[in-house]
C-alpha cells in the first residue's frame, strides 16, 4: 500500500478533527455539542448526498454499470448478513447474533460520505447511483435480523413486536427516507436543482463533515469504555469481518468491471457497519439484544478503523487491480 495515501488520509481535517473529539473524550473534556446540532448535522448530510446523487443520477443515466452496480450492492446487502449470523449463532444467543448481522450487513452513511469525500480529494470520478446503493442497502440486513430472532423464537413463546411493525420500522427510518427522497428529488429537478441549491449541498458539505466527525469523535471515546467488557476477541470481530467483506466486494466489482471509483464506494459500503440505522431499527424489532454490544463494536471499533486505516488500504485495492 501506498503509505502517501495513509498520510494524507490522517492529515485530512476531518480525519484530525474525529481524532480531537476522540481524544478529548478520551481525556474527559467537558466539550460536547447539543443532540438537537448533531441531529441537524446529521440530516443535512443525508440530504446533501442524496441531492448530489440524484442530481448525478439523472446527468448519466441508468447506464449498464449503474444496474451491475445495484445488483452488487443488493447481492452483498443479503450475503454478509447470512454469513455474519450463521458464525455468530454457534457463539452468541440468536438475538446478539441477529443484531450484530444487522449493524455488519448494513452500512455507515457517514463512512461513505468520508469515502465520496477521499475520492473528491482524488479527483476520482463515481456514478450518483452509487446514493442509491448506499440506500438499498440499509434495510435488507435488518429484514433479515428480524427473520432469524423470529425463527430462533418460533417455538420458546417470547413476545416480539408484530412483523409489519418491525418492517415498517427498517423501511421508514428517518435517514433513510430523508436520503432516497432527497435523491428522488435531485434526480427531478436536475440541472436547475444544482443551480439553487449549490452553495448548500456543495460549498457547506466537508465543513458539516467535519464538524458531525468530532461528534462522533466524542461519541466513539465514551464507547470505547465499554470494550472491556465487550472481550477483545469481540473487538477482533469488528475489524476483521469488515475486511473480509471489503475482499467480498472487491470480488464482485472486479468481475463487474464496474469503475474505480464506483468499485471503491462498493467496497467501503460493504465494509462499514450501521451504527444509526440498524440499531435504531433493532432496538424495537429485537429488544433482548443488547446495544452494549452491536454499538460499540459498530462505532468505537469499526468506524475508527474504517475512516483512520480502511480508507486508504481500500483504495490501494482498487488501484492494484484496476491499474
Amino acid at each position: 500500500m501506498d503509505w502517501a495515501l495513509v498520510a494524507d488520509n490522517l492529515l485530512n481535517p476531518a480525519i484530525l478533527f474525529f481524532a480531537l473529539g476522540l481524544i478529548a473524550g478520551l481525556l474527559k473534556s467537558d466539550l460536547a455539542i447539543p443532540e438537537a446540532v448533531t441531529k441537524l448535522l446529521s440530516l443535512y448530510l443525508m440530504w446533501a448526498i442524496g441531492i448530489k446523487g440524484g442530481i448525478k443520477l439523472r446527468e448519466t443515466g441508468l447506464t449498464p454499470e449503474a444496474i451491475w452496480s445495484l445488483a452488487a450492492a443488493i447481492g452483498l446487502a443479503i450475503i454478509v448478513p447470512t454469513y455474519v449470523y450463521a458464525f455468530l449463532r454457534r457463539r452468541m444467543d440468536a438475538d446478539n447474533a441477529a443484531a450484530l448481522c444487522a449493524t455488519y450487513g448494513s452500512v455507515s452513511a457517514v463512512t461513505f460520505l468520508t469515502a465520496c469525500a477521499f475520492l473528491q480529494r482524488k479527483g476520482v470520478d463515481f456514478g450518483g447511483h452509487m446514493v442509491a446503493a448506499l440506500a438499498l442497502m440499509e434495510s435488507p440486513a435488518i429484514l433479515l435480523a428480524v427473520t432469524f430472532s423470529r425463527s430462533a423464537h418460533a417455538t420458546d413463546g417470547v413476545k416480539l413486536p408484530s412483523l409489519p411493525e418491525s418492517l415498517r420500522e427498517a423501511a421508514l427510518n428517518g435517514p433513510v427516507v430523508l436520503l432516497t427522497g432527497a435523491m428522488a428529488i435531485g434526480a427531478l429537478s436536475g440541472a436547475q436543482g444544482h443551480a439553487m441549491l449549490k452553495p448548500l449541498y456543495v460549498d457547506l458539505f466537508q465543513g458539516v463533515l467535519t464538524f458531525f466527525l468530532l461528534e462522533l469523535g466524542l461519541v466513539a471515546a465514551r464507547r470505547w469504555r465499554v470494550l472491556k467488557v465487550i472481550g477483545w476477541g469481540m473487538v477482533g470481530f469488528g475489524i476483521v469481518v469488515p475486511l473480509l467483506n471489503a475482499a467480498l466486494a472487491l470480488a464482485i466489482a472486479w468481475v463487474a468491471r464496474l469503475s474505480p471509483g464506483n468499485a471503491y464506494l462498493l467496497v467501503v459500503l460493504a465494509a462499514s457497519a450501521s451504527y444509526i440505522a440498524a440499531p435504531a431499527a433493532i432496538r424495537h424489532a429485537i429488544p433482548r439484544a443488547s446495544p452494549g454490544l452491536y454499538v460499540p463494536l459498530a462505532l468505537a471499533v469499526t468506524f475508527p478503523f474504517n475512516i483512520v486505516v480502511g480508507l486508504p488500504l481500500y483504495w490501494a485495492a482498487v488501484a492494484l487491480l484496476w491499474q
